[in-house]
């Protein structure tokens, strides 16, 4: 397929999604309003309406709403190729993909059938008012979730990688014996340290960072006085692609939020008011299976965090409408997974009366609720953080615990960690292994959450700042090794997984960007005193004062 035919295909797209938008019908009324101006002449009644939708932030709005739509397309391809095929294009993804949902529906069955607990059910009146009335509550409530087990954990997932195998490659074709060494054995190109460094230029110590305040050419406070100047201007004028290139360099503090939102194009306006409020409706008025899956997951993660449990209620809040969100089944069209269903009782295996289950078609893991925590941080009213969560899942998360090819899919990662350290620390990766601490063991828990729960909340979002300016979760591989660079001399001297473990915990004294910089990245300079100091007290966001419960 040439360009030419592929740009069509994806102008056509996009058209076409935008044209059942709400964002097309306010332009459209816009446009039919305007005619009554003053300004507006017959004879040029196309430029001139033109002008009006630019001048009034029409143009600006719908540039951003396609902006979102390039970055959440599939890639061009040919027009008879099977949607399956689009989503993932590899046969064994795909088969290891469909066994996992498979097992996982399976275990939330069985959870169901064991426990006498219906997948779904309406709640009584009186439940309703109560939960109406706590609403704003719920983490007051403490209901008996000793029962309820997780469907599966971040461990679970793993070994399912692990197993993954190419029934078309032949490993003896590999160059190198590291190529064994690792527990990821499928063939997909990754990139190395120099194509790393020149996707993301601007991770350059040389040049101004925030999260960082030496070795750039210029004072910090004068970089931060001007940076902020400069990020003013970006949220003022309102574009998204402007945004993203700006949070590639870190987000100023006071800024984060709105550029964040502007970055996702998550505007908040009446329309995602209101829906939230009906998915809040739903929730009050029926009861689900993954609800006390969702209650058991925050209180086993962030209500026993020292940064997060402040939040219990906004995360139950934003989790539980989350769940109901049909909407988010739109992520499907190019996620290699398919939503899970369940049949009307009575009527296994009849198609006609299946149903997608839960209603957004994700089951929530361990760990789950971690997604949702940092973003407290930044939004304090639900809507708004519900759209921004919902925005970052279907971006960016759902590829952490779904399998596929894709560059920014945990597979991808898994494999980019541990070539990292093969290429640039065979001794070290060597020693952890014939010690039973296969670094990715240890490693994988970190990068299935983004680093949320492991980082200082500072430092989480100044990572999460760059995977939002590069739209890529690469630089959550990179951190994960570089941490095994500047603890090398330590891990060097251990003599099992519970020492290994013990030396890279905990990642909170964890300055991200001396790590993940081009200049101090996964190298022989891991083993100099400077970068040694980069486990240094860089948090500027202290934990609250109460203890974990």
């Amino acid at each position: 397929m040439d360009e030419g035919t592929e740009l069509s295909m994806s102008i056509a797209h996009i058209v076409q999604r935008l044209k059942g938008s709400h964002l097309h019908s306010q332009i459209e009324r816009q446009a039919k309003d305007c005619l009554h101006r003053p300004e507006i002449k017959l004879e040029s009644l196309k430029e001139d309406v033109r002008s009006f939708l630019k001048t009034s932030g029409w143009e600006k709005k719908l540039q951003n709403a396609i902006y979102r739509e390039l970055h959440i397309q599939l890639p061009p391809s040919h027009p008879t190729a099977p949607l399956e095929h689009l989503k993932e294009p590899l046969a064994y993804m795909r088969k290891a993909q469909a066994s996992w949902e498979k097992r996982i529906l399976k275990s939330l069955n069985s959870m169901s059938t064991e426990l006498g607990v219906p997948l779904a059910r309406k709640r009584p009146g009186a439940e309703q008012k109560e939960l109406t009335n706590k609403w704003n509550e719920m983490g007051t409530d403490e209901p008996d979730l000793s029962r309820f087990r997780p469907v599966y954990a971040p461990k679970d997932f793993l070994e399912v990688l692990i197993s993954l195998r190419n029934p078309n490659h032949d490993s003896c074709e590999d160059v190198s014996a590291r190529s064994h060494w690792g527990l990821i054995q499928v063939p997909l190109n990754v990139r190395d340290i120099p194509q790393l460094r020149q996707a993301h230029a601007e991770l350059n110590l040389s040049s101004g960072q925030l999260g960082i305040d030496d070795l750039a050419h210029v004072h910090p406070d004068l970089f931060e006085n001007d940076y902020v100047q400069i990020g003013k201007k970006v949220v003022m004028e309102q574009d998204s692609a402007a945004a993203q290139q700006y949070s590639r360099r870190g987000c100023p503090t006071g800024l984060r939020a709105d550029l964040w939102a502007l970055i996702l194009n998550s505007t908040n306006q009446l329309q995602d008011m209101m829906h939230y409020e009906q998915l809040r409706a739903g929730v009050i008025q029926h009861n689900l299976l993954v609800d006390n899956l969702i209650y058991k997951d925050v209180k086993l993660t962030a209500s026993n965090d020292d940064y997060y449990f402040v939040f219990e209620d906004f995360l139950y809040q934003v989790l539980l409408c989350f769940s109901r969100d049909t909407a988010v089944l739109e992520h499907f069209k190019y996620n290699s997974a398919t939503p899970p269903k369940s049949y009307l009782h009575g009527k296994v295996g009849d198609e006609e009366y299946a149903v997608v289950y839960p209603p957004n078609g994700v089951i929530p893991f361990h760990g789950f609720s971690m997604y949702v925590a940092p973003l407290c941080f930044l939004y304090n009213e639900p809507s708004k953080l519900y759209s921004v969560f919902r925005e970052m899942y279907i971006r960016y998360f759902f590829r952490l615990h779904s399998i596929s090819s894709s560059f920014s899919g945990i597979v991808s990662l898994c494999l980019q960690f541990e070539r990292l350290l093969q290429t640039h620390l065979p001794q070290l990766f060597y020693h952890l292994r014939q010690i039973g601490a296969q670094p990715l063991r240890i490693a994988f828990k970190w990068m299935v959450r983004a680093f949320s729960g492991y980082l200082s909340t500072d430092q989480l979002l100044l990572l999460w700042d760059r995977i939002l300016g590069y739209d890529s979760l690469e630089v959550v591989a990179v951190l994960a090794a570089a941490v095994f660079a500047f603890r090398a001399e330590n891990l060097m001297e251990v003599t099992s997984l519970a020492s290994a473990e013990v030396c890279l915990f905990p990642l909170l004294d964890l300055c991200v960007l001396r790590c993940v910089s081009n200049e101090e990245s996964i190298s022989p300079i891991a083993y100099s005193q400077k970068a040694r100091n980069s486990f240094r007290g860089a948090s500027t966001l202290s934990p609250p004062p109460h203890p974990a419960r």
